[in-house]
């Protein structure tokens, strides 16, 4: 089960370096290709606005 970012997301950036497998793409809100996502959480861990969160 991938994980997946809402419409809370305010663009930081602080989620794409901890992604292991460069599953995030920027925008507004930032993406995450749930093909490439392990599951691993570590993008949730480090979100200020916990807009991250399992699909």
């Amino acid at each position: 089960m991938a994980y997946k970012i809402s419409d809370a997301c305010v663009a930081c950036g602080s989620c794409k370096p901890e992604c292991p497998v460069d599953a995030i793409s920027e925008g507004n809100p930032y993406t995450i290709d749930p093909d490439k996502c392990v599951d691993c959480g570590a993008c949730a861990a480090v979100c200020p606005v916990n807009a991250i969160s399992q699909e």
